[in-house]
């Protein structure tokens, strides 16, 4: 098992390498730090939630773009390899292809994580500056109305700009980018481009954002029986409730949040991650290569 885990990080090390240099990687990663700068400017068109707008823009800017990566990124992985015959000479070695898709796994996992730590450190530098100007605009506002309107406003602004929840936001989007990265894979491991791939996946993104709103209107404009009920089982085994892990709402109304609520999100991301993992090495094993 040792040298097993040692092979798998091996080809982890190596994907890590091979997508860092892909040109997709720095052009996302563009795209995202500019879209995170704005917010600073388009937060100025709500006066009240400047920081608040700020923030969920950024979060927002951080999910869209870390979630086009890892799609775009993680189709590229089987199709280059077969196309540069590298999986073969890779095969041919004492590695299994479950950890074969296990390295590739990781190591896509790990540029995302780099990305989004990268991107975290650029969303709280701007967050930092921007609650500094709204304190400052706070105190001098308020200070004629007294210092217990002035601590209302200070905490109210903490609130609003970088709490615990703000962290377990960015834990969650990397959850979600985990789950992609291990549907990607399992579309990879039977289709023959990378383009039918990010095809798959965007429907599937598509349909994970929509699923909830889905499945609250049906439930409520249908009667639920039990053939309703599997239908729906079937549906969120299949396509994962990507709103699951976003906290917007949350970040609104609280600095903290209940143990049960983290522990529920991360089981099922972990499923889910699992689930296609074992997808994906069934049909590859399966694939004539």
């Amino acid at each position: 098992m040792i040298a097993s885990a040692r092979r798998s990080f091996a080809i982890a090390g190596a994907t890590f390498t091979e997508l860092a240099r892909l040109r997709v990687f720095y052009v996302l990663i563009l795209f995202a730090l500019v879209l995170i700068f704005s917010a600073t400017f388009l937060a100025r068109i709500s006066f009240q939630q400047e920081l608040q707008v700020t923030r969920d823009i950024a979060l927002g800017a951080i999910d869209f773009f870390l979630s086009l990566l890892a799609i775009v990124a993680t189709a590229q992985l089987l199709p280059r390899d077969l196309e540069d015959r590298v999986v073969y000479s890779i095969l041919a070695k004492p590695v299994r292809r479950f950890e074969y898709l296990l390295g590739k796994f990781f190591g896509a996992l790990a540029l995302l994580a780099a990305s989004l730590v990268v991107m975290s450190i650029l969303c709280l530098i701007v967050l930092h500056f921007r609650e500094a100007a709204a304190l400052r605009s706070a105190q001098q506002q308020l200070a004629p109305l007294g210092a217990e309107q002035v601590a209302v406003a200070t905490r109210a602004i903490h609130i609003a700009g970088v709490n615990p929840v703000f962290f377990s936001a960015l834990a969650f989007t990397l959850l979600k980018t985990a789950v992609l990265v291990a549907i990607t894979l399992a579309v990879s491991s039977f289709a023959t481009s990378s383009i039918f791939t990010i095809s798959a996946l965007a429907m599937v993104f598509l349909i994970g954002h929509l699923e909830g709103i889905a499945r609250d209107y049906w439930l409520s404009e249908h009667a639920v029986g039990w053939v309703t009920r599997a239908f729906l089982a079937v549906i969120v085994f299949v396509f994962p409730d990507f709103e699951a892990f976003n906290l917007s709402d949350q970040l609104a109304g609280s600095a903290l949040l209940a143990a049960p609520l983290l522990l529920k999100t991360g089981l099922l991301a972990l499923f889910y991650i699992v689930s296609y993992l074992i997808v994906a090495v069934a049909i590859f094993s399966q694939r004539e290569l």
